[in-house]
């Protein structure tokens, strides 16, 4: 059995993670950053859930950007297609579900 303390958990860059397991097809990752990712879309589903700080998921629905502040507990399923960024306000823990090899 491994544990993970997300709270104490630091990269030594933006977006740094330490791959916690595969299942399937599927990797889960924690994340640690404080600063933004980039615009982009995914190639395959992504859940985000933050595990620690807070992160404004900025999305673009219909041609608008929209933003959502996810906070500890608070999870967003990205699909297909959904052109996304996170920024951490200001730094956050996040634990990411996502097809192994995603882009």
């Amino acid at each position: 059995m491994r544990f993970f303390e997300a709270s104490e958990f630091t990269a030594d860059r933006p977006w740094g993670a330490v791959d916690i397991t595969e299942i399937d097809t599927a990797t889960i990752r924690l994340h640690w950053t404080d600063q933004p990712y980039e615009w982009h879309v995914n190639d395959g589903p992504e859940v985000f859930v933050v595990l620690d700080g807070a992160v404004d998921m900025r999305y673009r629905e219909g041609g608008e950007e929209r933003v959502e502040r996810l906070t500890p507990g608070r999870i967003c399923y990205a699909e297909v297609g959904d052109e996304h960024v996170a920024h951490p306000a200001p730094e956050a823990r996040i634990l990411v579900v996502e097809r192994k090899g995603s882009v």
